[in-house]
């Protein structure tokens, strides 16, 4: 499992998948949640809005598991 730190309270899901390498640019996250399945603590959810804090694990099928932890 790859760790994603930050150093703020939250991290909004669209920013996370710029962090994590899933995607290259921010604009891309639109796309990218549209095509691939993204389950944060177990769940589905596909909204880059979506706020992601730390302890919180997101596993994206094609491209691994992932925690939030702070930096």
């Amino acid at each position: 499992m790859k760790q994603i730190e930050i150093s703020t309270e939250y991290i909004a899901l669209g920013q996370f998948l710029k962090l994590s390498d899933c995607i290259d640019t921010g604009g891309a996250a639109k796309f990218f949640l549209e095509e691939n399945e993204v389950l944060i603590n177990g769940e589905p959810d596909n909204r880059r809005g979506r706020k992601l804090y730390v302890g919180d694990k997101i596993d994206i099928k094609g491209f691994g598991s992932f925690t939030v932890v702070k930096r």
